[in-house]
């Protein structure tokens, strides 16, 4: 269930969606609260799971993953064992950034980030197509990247 935000801590989860870094003074003063205040709501947002981490986001291509691909999974079933082993196996994998459970006409969605289209080619024989109970992976890839974002809108 959501939990009900006043207009303060959406400005405050704004600022900290583009700086998660940012010194509390310095949050304090851009959503108009003094230091105090602004950490106290701070910390309870943390300890209400809005906020559930902080993190560093990388440039892709300067580590050598700049190339991404999305991957549609068929599987031989939808049985709990089937599903679950898929499941397991794609939480070993770092190089899968993303992996959803669909509705509709495949059965799991993956944003795969390797540094090129070879390297994905060795990562879906080595790895994607080794796991137990794949049926068949189409791979689709993305010509240019048009809008990404972690920031999640506040309304």
């Amino acid at each position: 269930m959501p939990i009900k935000l006043d207009k303060i801590d959406r400005r405050i989860l704004a600022v900290l969606q583009q700086d998660g870094r940012i010194q509390n003074v310095e949050l304090a003063s851009r959503v108009g609260l003094s230091p105090s205040p602004c950490l106290r709501r701070v910390r309870l947002l943390e300890e209400e799971g809005v906020i559930e981490q902080y993190v560093a986001l990388l440039n892709p291509a300067k580590i050598g993953a700049g190339f991404t691909v999305f991957a549609r999974v068929w599987l031989t079933g939808q049985d709990e064992d089937t599903v679950n082993h898929f499941i397991d196996a794609i939480k070993e994998l770092p190089q899968v950034m993303e992996c959803q459970l669909m509705a509709g006409d495949c059965d799991f969605l993956l944003r795969i980030a390797v540094a090129d289209l070879d390297a994905y080619r060795r990562f879906q024989i080595e790895h994607l197509n080794r796991i137990k109970g794949i049926q068949s992976v189409k791979t689709e890839i993305p010509m240019q990247k048009i809008k990404l974002t972690s920031q999640l809108p506040l309304g």
